[in-house]
Parts: structure tokens; sequence; C-alpha cells
């Protein structure tokens, strides 16, 4: 295809998907104990275990934007080889990535007046976000232009449904999503949030439910109420360190509405960092989020 498909390491792929999708990765940063990490590098895989376990020993993780030279570094490489950008950025209502790759495109177009670089704020995040990329990535192989491509996501952004649910709301209560008097309330009582994104890229606590299965059981149940008939598959899994809570929900909904395909893997530690280990989320297209 003329032009390549670039997005963050929100979107949570899998690093074979990314290697068989032709993808560029903009990495994300963490910080741990004042030492600054990548949360992705190509060809390198992160033990997110190791990750994870830091997180309940109380380690403090702090985030940050691409390092906007390495970003500018992955444009140029692309442009210079004479193909155009797409690019498909995390959420704008979760983080400012978007706005400065965005800000990036817009500057290097002036330096490359013969290519095109488009922006798409997908609204999305984690797996919801790759779930976008995945199906543009199969558009393009399909011969589909930039513009075409592009379009698609404008169209179907706002159908990719996002359900979140986290073991322990002290971490949202670190990130700013709840209050310190709902944080400890909850976890006294075994409560946990059933959330989603809404239609401007923000985390949205929806319902509370007691008890961790009736929380993966409600996210079935929102899924079951609202997805695209027929299901349009693949169907993205992603979770904080809880593998067996994921192939749980994932028999659940392969059980309760006849799905096969469905993807897992690991919330990044950019997100992971905000919503902690345990969190579970699932991922589709439907006819609203």
């Amino acid at each position: 295809m003329a032009f390549e498909i670039v997005t963050d390491s929100s979107c949570n792929l899998t690093e074979a998907t990314i290697d068989e999708l032709g993808l560029h990765i903009l990495p994300l940063t963490f910080m741990v104990d004042g030492t600054e990490h990548r949360s992705y590098l190509k060809g390198q895989v992160t033990d997110l275990r190791q990750f994870y376990t830091m997180m309940r020993a109380g380690k403090v993780i702090k985030t940050s934007l691409p390092n906007v030279a390495e970003s500018e570094q992955t444009l140029r490489s692309i442009l210079d080889a004479g193909k155009d950008v797409l690019y498909l950025g995390f959420s704008s209502g979760l983080s400012g990535t978007y706005e400065s790759t965005a800000l990036l495109c817009r500057q290097l177009s002036d330096a490359y007046p013969d290519r095109k670089l488009v922006a798409v704020d997908t609204l999305a995040a984690s797996g919801g976000e790759g779930l976008l990329v995945y199906h543009a990535a199969q558009l393009a192989r399909a011969g589909k232009s930039l513009e075409e491509v592009a379009q698609w996501v404008e169209d179907n952004k706002l159908h990719l449904a996002h359900w979140f649910t986290v073991d322990d709301l002290m971490f949202l209560f670190r990130g700013g999503r709840v209050s310190r008097t709902s944080a400890w309330a909850g976890t006294m009582l075994n409560i946990k949030p059933v959330m989603h994104v809404d239609d401007e890229g923000h985390l949205i606590p929806l319902e509370k439910v007691r008890g961790r299965k009736k929380s993966l059981k409600a996210l079935v149940k929102h899924m079951a109420a609202s997805v695209n008939r027929p299901i349009q598959e693949p169907i993205f899994i992603t979770h904080g360190d809880c593998i067996e809570d994921a192939e749980y929900l994932a028999g659940l909904v392969r059980d309760e509405l006849g799905v096969s395909d469905i993807r897992i893997n690991y919330v990044d530690p950019v997100i992971g960092a905000h919503s902690g280990p345990g969190t579970m989320a699932l991922f589709f297209l439907a006819d609203k989020r």
C-alpha cells in the first residue's frame, strides 16, 4: 500500500499482530523510581507480570506521552521512503498523546508537501483502539485508500464499545477517577465498578456490582445488549495480569454469544498504571458505545 498506519502503544496489540499488519508503534513512557521506560520496544517482549507485581508491591508509576523526537524519527522514516501516513491516536479524552502527535503531523506536512499525513482521534483506548487499528489495517491490505480507511475509522469509532471493570478501586482513586471515600467504601463492601468509554473518549462509571464474577458477567450483559448482529469478529479482551479471569470472560462470551475469535492481551503499563492489577476490558463493534 502507498501509506503506512501509525498508532500508539496504548492500542495493546500483541507483537505478532503488530508484525502481521506492518504497524508502526509510538511508545508512551512510564517511570518507576525515577527510571524511564518505553511501554513498547520493537522486538522486545516486556514482562508485564513483573510490572504488575511492582504495582501490587506499592511502587508509584508515573506516565508520560511519547517522546516527540522519537515520534518524529518514525514519521520521517516513512515519509522519506515515499509513503504517506495515517495516524490513529489514543483517545484525546484520556491523554494528550493524540494532540501532540497530530501537531507533529501538521508540522511535518510543511516539510513534506508531496506527502499526506492524516491524523484521526480514535476516542478509544487499550483494545478498543487496537480493534479499530486492526480493522483499519485489514481495509488497507484489501486495497482501500488512505482516505477511505480514515473515513471508515471516523464513521465507526463511536460504534467501538469499551466495557471495563477493575479489581481494586484504590488505583482509580490514585488516578483521580473516584474519590477516596468511594474507593474505601467500595473496597470494604467488595463493590466492583462497571465502566465504559463514552462518545467523548472519557472513562465513565455506569454501574456497581458486588463481587468479581458478577462484574465480569456484567461486561457480557452489556455486550449482549448492544453488539452488532451478526457479530463482527474478532473480539478483544485486555487484562491487568489476571489471565484466568480473562479466559473466564472469554468463555462467557463464547458460550452466551457464540463468538469463536477472541483475542486476549495485557493492558499496557501506561494504561495499567491508572487502572491497576485486575483490570478487565471487553471490546467489540456495537450499535452504539
